[in-house]
């Protein structure tokens, strides 16, 4: 069980990283961070969300709870390099959009006496760095709980007890396959939608003209250029399919547009507004 005395540390003073050192430390829990960038950590101690920081790998002696908000590669290089600083008995969670590779290559290496259990916080934004973080995002988000069979109920408690103290809206469990086919489909695809239709045109005088409709469905084209090509290779199996099976739709409403075929829009539509209704909040 977490409590107000356990010791939280966070790696990584991102978006991410910076939301939950900022909900953690608003809740009255004692929040440490890691980071190499020393401005980040300084932000961080500046508004208060962390009791101390730096950007030295050892601070996380003597934590119980170490939540990793590092990009997937970085993670497993991370653990790699410096596990062996970890407590024995502690807890380690992470934030990353794919999980297949990242939780095989962290179990392949990880000491035994220290546990790894998978979260994903569908909290994301389309800016980077700890000056947009803000916990306010995940009383509207979803918590992705991604644990295998090697997991204890301890652990997955414990990601639970977290996503619970941020006021996740929704905390869900997927197995690692499930996880990554839905957010190939949920977040990926959708990014590569966004960024394919900026591309289209580099009309200059677009944005004179343009309604909601572009802006909302182009919101995520702002996108982080580090990290998303990453996250799409890391997931390409599975990402592939899904743009493939969009390009069949794509093309058989392109077929109908150009056969004239109202009826058949018409259905396509019907069908789109009474999916879309679950997704109203």
């Amino acid at each position: 069980m977490i409590t107000k005395e356990t010791k939280i540390t966070i790696v990584g003073l991102g978006l991410l990283g910076g939301s939950y050192a900022q909900g953690l430390s608003n809740a009255g829990y004692t929040v440490y961070g890691i980071d190499i960038d020393p401005e980040a950590v300084s932000f961080a101690k500046e508004k208060g969300w962390i009791a101390g920081g730096s950007n030295d790998p050892a601070s996380v002696r003597d934590s119980e709870i170490v939540i990793f908000a590092l990009y997937p590669k970085t993670f497993v290089e991370w653990i790699c390099r410096y596990q062996d600083l970890l407590p024995a008995g502690c807890i380690i969670t992470d934030v990353t959009g794919v999980k297949r590779n990242v939780i095989a290559g962290i179990n392949a290496m990880l000491r035994p006496d220290v546990e790894y259990i998978a979260a994903h916080p569908m909290a994301g934004r389309e800016f980077k760095g700890i000056q947009y973080a803000d916990c306010s995002r995940f009383r509207q988000a979803n918590y992705i709980i991604v644990a295998t069979k090697d997991n204890t109920e301890k652990a997955i408690d414990a990601a639970r007890e977290i996503a619970e103290i941020l006021q996740f809206r929704y905390i869900g469990e997927l197995t690692p396959e499930d996880h990554d086919r839905m957010i190939g489909f949920l977040s990926q695809l959708t990014h590569v939608i966004a960024v394919s239709l900026m591309n289209v045109s580099d009309n200059p005088d677009l944005v004179k003209y343009t309604g909601d409709s572009f802006r909302d469905l182009t919101r995520i084209a702002n996108i982080n250029a580090d990290l998303w090509p990453e996250l799409f290779i890391e997931n390409k199996d599975y990402l592939m399919k899904e743009i493939d099976l969009f390009m069949d739709e794509l093309a058989q409403f392109r077929q109908m547009i150009d056969d004239e075929n109202v009826e058949g829009m018409k259905e396509k539509m019907i069908i789109s507004t009474e999916r879309r209704k679950a997704f109203d909040r």
